[in-house]
């Protein structure tokens, strides 16, 4: 399919089937710990940059299918860039619930909640994720280097603006890259947009697979566990991939992994644990394909990763 990917093990959401709005690199940032390249588009400009039609009927296609669609937790909304920008959005979230009655949740930068549009066509999902890795100028420009049009403190009342409003859940992500944007300034300043937004939870993130920019670097776990007994409200880490129970393995399929690599760099045991692969069957055909050209292999933090020939 070009728009669905899955159903993956999500380690925040269950049995996640990813619903891609966007096929171009099409954002408002260009963070730099990015996985997926840099942006192709950098806009604040809201349209239908894929055929919204053609994602309903993707998605009515999974449907007709009740051995793929019973076993999914929830459908996560993402894109190649920022799904908000999408105005088909609202209308993809409403037949998703009208025709599965399954929970959705949406994957954001957050840069687009200040607009009134945008918190409205939401408002049918269940789990908004959205991002907030500085509330500093300097430090939101060095790591999101959002499009002249972003404007920070928008953004912070828009979040603020959207969590009055939404009545589902609100998990708040904070990426943080070493000495980028985890000094005590920028701690202070989080810690009072936090209070501002008041979000159900805030996540703590750092840099685990291969970012965009090289320099963009991890903290380490202790560092992590440190800066959130400083942030105010729920917080938890979700740096580390949570190893999950298997009923059963299944064999790796070769299509399923080249497709969720186009999305992101991965490494066997991610690529493993994500479709619920066996392990080293998973291994060995990791090697088949780089050794075919399928992927490429890089090392990162000591880890062996998998992407395309072509990476986007």
């Amino acid at each position: 399919m070009k728009y669905l990917f899955g159903p993956v093990n999500s380690r925040r959401l269950g049995l996640s089937m990813g619903i891609d709005l966007l096929t171009t690199k099409t954002c408002n940032f260009d963070c730099i710990y990015c996985e997926v390249g840099g942006t192709t588009i950098h806009t604040c400009e809201r349209k239908e940059y894929t055929p919204t039609a053609e994602i309903l009927a993707e998605i009515d296609e999974l449907l007709s299918n009740e051995d793929l669609a019973k076993p999914i937790d929830v459908y996560t909304i993402t894109a190649m860039g920022e799904p908000t920008l999408h105005t088909g959005i609202g209308e993809i979230i409403r037949h998703i619930k009208e025709k599965t009655g399954k929970p959705v949740a949406v994957l954001t930068n957050g840069g687009l909640l200040h607009r009134q549009d945008v918190r409205r066509e939401l408002q049918a999902a269940d789990i908004v994720i959205p991002s907030l890795d500085s509330a500093r100028a300097a430090s939101f420009r060095k790591i999101d280097r959002p499009a002249q049009c972003v404007d920070l403190e928008e953004i912070i009342t828009g979040l603020a603006l959207f969590c009055r409003e939404f009545s589902g859940q609100v998990w708040l992500e904070v990426m943080l890259v070493k000495n980028i944007n985890d000094q005590p300034r920028d701690i202070e300043a989080l810690q009072q947009a936090i209070r501002r937004i008041n979000p159900d939870r805030v996540q703590l993130n750092t840099v685990v697979r291969p970012p965009l920019e090289s320099f963009a670097a991890p903290l380490s776990q202790e560092d992590l566990t440190h800066l959130a007994g400083q942030l105010p409200g729920k917080v938890e880490i979700i740096a580390s991939f949570a190893k999950r129970e298997h009923d059963s393995w299944r064999s790796p399929e070769a299509a399923e992994i080249l497709e969720m690599l186009q999305r992101r760099p991965c490494t066997a045991s991610d690529i493993s644990e994500a479709l619920n692969f066996e392990p080293s069957q998973t291994k060995r055909l990791m090697e088949e394909l780089a050794d075919q050209g399928q992927v490429l292999k890089m090392l990162h933090q000591g880890k062996t990763y998998y992407q395309p020939p072509h990476p986007h």
